[in-house]
């Protein structure tokens, strides 16, 4: 390894963050023909390495190496100070001096993906299991393909056909295969839908992996668009009479989970990872650990929600999880179908899914007034926009009341003994 330099206006954070956010990027001379350069964003830093072979007579060839220390501690594998950079820097300048930026073998989506997976898990901690299936989902297809070959037109056959295909259902054990026709609107909207988030982790990937391959053809997949209009709000939630009655139908070995949803607004995955040492007596509060993109959240409890959970703990130890199947082992992801369906079935409601659950809770909440930030903040969704095109409907407003007096009074309805239901005559 080289020799290491100094600079005092890169080498530490604190004089890092003394200068100005720039497009540009401040460079420090390594070597003839051998820079370290650090950029400056507005979230953080980046350290970016460029190479120019001595009496060659070519640009520089660029490369980003990693992130700054600006905001994270140095991990040594996507995080560098500065000696750590210089470190990651000299081995890509002998790299290019050897022969180039290209891999010696095919890199391939496959591969990107890879790529994109162990980043997301270092930054977070973990990839959520909808965004593996999507990987997988992706991975079948045009997982051999070369990333330097890709055109504009092989990803947006891949994407139509994702978007047009008929959707697989879920069958028994040792059943045939069977599927879905996409053969109405609403069926198109959501096979659309679905390709939509399928094209998003494969973007994220390719990006990804572009910023440290200058020589991949960004533009195959950029102009790739998704389609417009097809992600609507699930408008599916229980009403409190539904609710009682779809506990009351759940198996009791099952029921635990239907509570805990409806009592905190958790995903089913949340539930199933959930264990007794996350539960705050004190506070009332159940921090679930394993939430939607790795960021945990506390669930508040009422009093139902307290009882529900001190029945849960009771005899186990911390390290336990907090519901089990009757066997004592961990829920699986596919054991929540056919329990919830056979439910609704007793309960005569209409079927629909465990995430309707946790829309119950929010619903609840917005018909009560809450605020949306305090909302959002129950549910633990990254930003307030998620919980209006929810919820922001359900919500007592100025604008609902202020059309619902305009209007009334024309006389026009004949009155009738008909009562809503839940009202008494």
């Amino acid at each position: 390894m080289g020799r290491t330099v100094k600079d005092v206006r890169l080498q530490d954070r604190a004089s890092r963050s003394r200068l100005p956010v720039s497009a540009d990027i401040y460079w420090r001379t390594i070597n003839e023909g051998c820079h370290l350069g650090y950029y400056r964003g507005a979230r953080g830093g980046k350290w970016v390495a460029r190479h120019r072979k001595a009496g060659s007579g070519t640009g520089y060839v660029k490369e980003r190496i990693g992130e700054a220390d600006d905001v994270r501690d140095a991990d040594g594998i996507t995080v560098l100070d500065w000696k750590q950079a210089q470190a990651k820097a000299h081995d890509w300048f002998e790299g290019q001096a050897r022969g180039g930026v290209k891999p010696a073998g095919p890199f391939t989506v496959g591969d990107a993906l890879d790529e994109y997976s162990a980043n997301f898990k270092t930054r977070t901690g973990a990839v959520p299991t909808d965004m593996t299936s999507r990987i997988e989902i992706i991975r079948a297809v045009l997982g051999e393909l070369e990333v330097a070959s890709l055109t504009q037109t092989v990803i947006s056959d891949w994407f139509n056909a994702r978007a047009s295909s008929p959707k697989m259902v879920r069958t028994k054990k040792g059943a045939e295969p069977s599927v879905r026709p996409v053969d109405t609107k609403e069926a198109l909207r959501k096979r659309r839908s679905t390709a939509n988030r399928l094209l998003t982790v494969l973007k994220a990937a390719l990006n990804l992996t572009a910023e440290t391959r200058e020589w991949l053809p960004v533009a195959a997949w950029a102009k790739v668009k998704p389609f417009k209009g097809v992600d609507v709000a699930n408008r599916r939630y229980l009403n409190d009479d539904e609710a009682r009655r779809l506990v009351n139908a759940s198996e009791p070995e099952f029921r635990p989970m239907v509570l805990a949803s409806l009592l905190t607004g958790a995903r089913y995955g949340e539930l199933r990872h959930a264990k007794v040492k996350d539960y705050d007596r004190q506070s009332r509060t159940v921090y679930l650990m394993e939430a939607k993109n790795a960021h945990p959240r506390p669930a508040y409890l009422d009093d139902e929600g307290t009882q529900m959970i001190e029945t849960a703990v009771a005899g186990k130890a911390p390290g336990d999880l907090l519901f089990t199947r009757p066997s004592g082992t961990q829920w699986k992801q596919a054991d929540q179908l056919r329990r919830m369906n056979d439910a609704f079935d007793r309960a005569k409601i209409d079927k629909t899914t465990f995430h309707d659950l946790r829309r119950t809770y929010g619903a609840r909440l917005a018909r009560k007034g809450v605020a949306m930030a305090v909302i959002a903040e129950a549910m633990g969704h990254k930003d307030e926009r998620i919980t209006r095109k929810h919820y922001a409907h359900l919500a007592p407003s100025y604008v609902s009341e202020t059309v619902r007096n305009a209007v009334s009074g024309m006389g026009i309805v004949e009155k009738t003994n008909v009562v809503p239901l839940g009202k008494s005559a």
